[in-house]
């Protein structure tokens, strides 16, 4: 299967997860709690990934697929095959969001091949947009779009990536401090794959994390910002790979000095 077909599926399953997840959005939800009181999960969550699962193997009935949420009924992996090909979903990306009435969360449908990305959608239906890569250029809601063409580090808007632990609090905390001091603005979105379609899609200038995320926040939105034009590394300075410690994505113009401060 070449990078568009898989693009195609990956949109058609990226939209029909997202109208599932719509059709309870700022309805009744049942709210769980996993890792502590503030990392949701809600039924829609389940049904989302159970719903692009079975649509992705109504195509491929072997497909291997990696997925947030632990499904009884279903098979899905938690971690991504180092060789082969995978799908990789993020049911609702921004499930606090959801919970919350907030429009920025979205379904993220990737395509994977020995690890990495060749065809990506993220698709965010309550803010109406949609953005998808494949092997020729990324683009939001159809039309083509490129990272950011800003070179000054000081002008530059960065949402720091991080989870829920003390650590990670501490962490953001530190990145934070570090925007204020050396570049523009900060955001935070709540959505690591909005951030990273936001980079993109040059709306942010690099968004960056000092822990491991999970193939499901990254993988898609990591493929779109480098077929947009932009870099994404590790803390050092390597190429971001599934599994670095980690993440600096950038629009490429400064990104030595963004390896630099967040060392």
């Amino acid at each position: 299967m070449d990078a568009t077909t898989r693009l195609t599926l990956a949109r058609e399953a990226a939209r029909s997860g997202g109208e599932v997840a719509h059709g309870g959005f700022r309805g009744p939800l049942t709210v769980e709690t996993k890792e502590n009181e503030l990392d949701s999960v809600t039924e829609f969550d389940r049904e989302v990934q159970r719903h692009v699962t079975q649509l992705l193997r109504d195509d491929d009935p072997e497909a291997v697929i990696v997925g947030e949420e632990e499904l009884p009924d279903v098979e899905t992996r938690t971690v991504l095959p180092e060789s082969g090909a995978a799908w990789v979903v993020d049911p609702i990306d921004g499930t606090n969001n959801f919970v919350a009435g907030n429009r920025i969360w979205g379904c993220a449908v990737a395509a994977v091949e020995d690890g990495e990305a060749v065809a990506a959608v993220n698709e965010f239906p309550a803010l109406g947009d949609s953005f998808a890569a494949a092997d020729d250029g990324a683009m939001r809601n159809g039309e083509p779009c490129s990272v950011s063409d800003r070179t000054d580090p000081g002008t530059f808007t960065i949402n720091p990536i991080f989870g829920l632990s003390d650590y990670e609090r501490r962490k953001l905390s530190e990145y934070v401090g570090t925007i204020a001091e050396q570049f523009g603005d900060s955001r935070r979105f709540g959505s690591s794959q909005f951030a990273l379609s936001s980079v993109a899609a040059g709306e942010l200038d690099a968004a960056v994390s000092a822990i491991q995320l999970s193939p499901w926040d990254t993988v898609g939105g990591v493929h779109m910002i480098r077929e947009a034009g932009g870099t994404v590394t590790d803390l050092d300075g390597n190429r971001w790979t599934p599994g670095a410690p980690g993440i600096i994505a950038s629009n490429g113009e400064a990104h030595d000095e963004l390896v630099a401060a967040f060392d």
